[in-house]
């Protein structure tokens, strides 16, 4: 995607052609700035303080430090030293976990001496794997909007509401439930973005009007809480949203309070998409509710805000009264039952094991 006219991916390599340059998104909307990381450590530090975030980046990042580890020491010690910290740096992600397991079967079975190189290979190779993910998301959602498109008067637009953010800063490019926005923008469908703010960490209002701000889709930023009277007055067309995780039978975990967006889109008739690349599936559990891991973050996110003061400084203030306990579930879990279809980069399935079992029989067979 672009900035000020210029194409960036996510996540690169440096001039130096070993250290890795990614977006700062905590600086983001208000700076745009970027950070070379040099080691595994710091690729750990990044994703854990969410420099870099998005299950897809996420992944990408460990598979990058991993190669920033080998590269200073490629031993069977180090590696697995290397693979157990970026591993404990966020508990919900699957995509995190799947890039490591596939970083730790590339490198195990090599000689010492070539694991620094096919350590980058691969993290490159998973990064263009993303990104060719991603755009195929976009061309298989495409069809939803246009359909809607096809039943609204002439000129009025989809309006589209989607949660947190799941567009390219969230993976390597293109993004996952704004892949298809794009597409449907660029292709001259009329399209109306309500972006929820996304507390406690505004990824939405900081992050998700940033970059449609960037492409030139129409957006309007509301209050999480916005969503359910919207849709009661018609002016919500569908939900697009991402998942940091997906079971084996559909379940979705997601941004805190998409939950919420799933009931009020079921009660109203409105259809509720999910939109995955298949490294965020885990084949391995059935029951999300029961298996995934909610990240709970620190009260500090939900006590305190940052914003642009009025001197041009970013500044954070305390919201919440003195004294008053805080908690941060991270996510929540949308059971299948509520999710319309899973829009991945084999096509639109139903969210149950026998719909991603039409589009993924390699994997689904393995689970099973």
């Amino acid at each position: 995607m672009k900035i000020n006219g210029q194409h960036y991916r996510t996540i690169w390599l440096a001039q130096d052609g070993w250290r890795v340059v990614v977006i700062d998104q905590t600086r983001l909307p208000f700076r745009f700035e970027t950070v070379a990381l040099g080691s595994a450590e710091q690729a750990a530090g990044a994703i854990r303080s969410m420099v870099v975030r998005g299950a897809p980046l996420i992944g990408a990042t460990a598979a990058y430090g991993v190669a920033l580890a080998v590269r200073v020491d490629a031993s069977d010690a180090a590696l697995a030293a290397a693979l157990d910290l970026l591993g404990a740096t966020r508990p919900t992600a699957v995509n995190l976990h799947w890039a490591l397991s596939r970083m730790r079967r590339v490198l195990s079975g090599l000689p010492v001496e070539m694991r620094a190189e096919a350590a980058y290979a691969e993290a490159a190779a998973i990064c263009d794997e993303d990104v060719a993910l991603c755009h195929a998301i976009g061309e298989y959602g495409l069809p939803l909007i246009r359909e809607i498109a096809a039943r609204k008067p002439a000129g009025q637009p989809v309006n589209i509401l989607t949660h947190c953010n799941a567009g390219w800063i969230a993976t390597v490019d293109w993004g996952t439930a704004l892949a298809p926005i794009y597409m449907a923008h660029d292709a001259g469908i009329p399209v109306h973005v309500w972006v929820d703010e996304t507390r406690p960490r505004n990824q939405g209002a900081a992050l998700t009007a940033y970059e449609l701000g960037g492409h030139g889709v129409p957006h309007t930023v509301i209050v999480d809480n916005a969503g359910g009277h919207l849709m009661q007055h018609g002016q919500v067309d569908m939900v697009i949203v991402g998942t940091d995780r997906t079971t084996a039978n559909g379940d979705v975990a997601n941004k805190i309070g998409t939950y919420l967006k799933a009931l009020a889109a079921h009660d109203n008739g409105v259809p509720f998409y999910v939109a995955l690349p298949s490294p965020t599936i885990d084949w391995s559990i059935r029951d999300g509710l029961r298996d995934i891991p909610i990240e709970e973050r620190a009260a500090r996110e939900v006590t305190h805000l940052s914003g642009l003061a009025e001197d041009g400084e970013v500044r954070s203030v305390r919201v919440v009264a003195p004294g008053s306990a805080a908690a941060n579930p991270a996510f929540d879990v949308t059971p299948a039952r509520l999710v319309t279809g899973l829009i991945t980069e084999r096509g639109v399935c139903a969210a149950s094991a026998t719909g991603l079992a039409t589009l993924f029989p390699d994997m689904a067979n393995k689970a099973a």
